[in-house]
């Protein structure tokens, strides 16, 4: 079980935002790459970045902030990194500056042909973000609710060939409120590839809920505000979790 630090950069600044609203963001720092180099000197194995503003824009923003942790982490630990990217020439510019996988949300749900490409012409390095509310999936930085049930367009992408969904329930983010097992399991069991966990991390008793159904395909977790705040010790959870899959 893969714990993954999230850090949400917005206007260069690490931020953590509640429900995806971006008038509501709390700043946990001004230099990202500190703070990536704090995860990683906590054990962190995977760093997962978005660019907040380049969601909303529909096009990368934090680029300097992003080049930034690049330099700091090097090739140490793979970083995945999602937000505004919305065409071909932008994630082989971030994989050629040595990010491991492009997240893509909005535009492989509004522009499926292009997800499509994008795991053709880079394969092995495309997740797919899906945000949902009520099982189904939300675009353009959480704002817009689609008709889409997630387990239907996951099974699309898979097809397409990407390498993992991360499922978010957006009604949960940054609320502390706990991960939706239900839902997360749910789509897990639909699927072959692997799926990651985000939206409610609250503490050690999510991860213990996590690990007991890893088995279903979930592979990791994103941490956010959590870490961020105190609520979950990020060493002691990914050693908590080491132990009970070992076990």
């Amino acid at each position: 079980m893969l714990l993954i630090p999230a850090i949400d950069l917005k206007d260069g600044h690490c931020v953590r935002l509640e429900q995806g609203d971006m008038s509501v963001s709390t700043s946990f720092g001004d230099d990202p790459a500190a703070m990536a180099r704090r995860w990683l000197d906590a054990g962190a194995r995977r760093l997962h970045l978005v660019d907040l503003n380049g969601a909303f824009a529909g096009k990368p923003v934090n680029e300097s902030a992003v080049k930034a942790i690049i330099k700091e982490i090097g090739n140490e630990i793979p970083i995945q990194l999602g937000g505004g990217i919305r065409d071909l020439d932008t994630i082989e510019r971030y994989l050629d500056d040595g990010l491991s996988y492009i997240i893509i949300g909005t535009a492989a749900v509004k522009s499926p042909g292009f997800l499509k490409d994008a795991c053709t012409a880079f394969g092995g390095h495309i997740i797919v973000g899906l945000d949902a509310k009520d099982g189904k999936v939300a675009t353009d930085g959480w704002s817009k609710l689609t008709g889409h049930e997630v387990v239907d367009l996951a099974l699309k992408f898979q097809d397409y060939g990407v390498e993992g969904v991360i499922y978010t329930d957006i009604g949960r983010d940054g609320m502390l409120t706990g991960v939706n097992i239900e839902s997360t399991v749910k789509l897990a069991q639909a699927l072959t590839i692997p799926v990651f966990a985000s939206g409610g991390l609250a503490g050690i008793a999510d991860i213990e809920k996590l690990c007991a159904v890893e088995d279903e395909g979930i592979e990791g977790v994103i941490c956010g505000r959590s870490i961020y705040t105190g609520a979950l010790d990020f060493t002691k959870a990914q050693t908590r979790a080491d132990e009970l899959l070992a076990g």
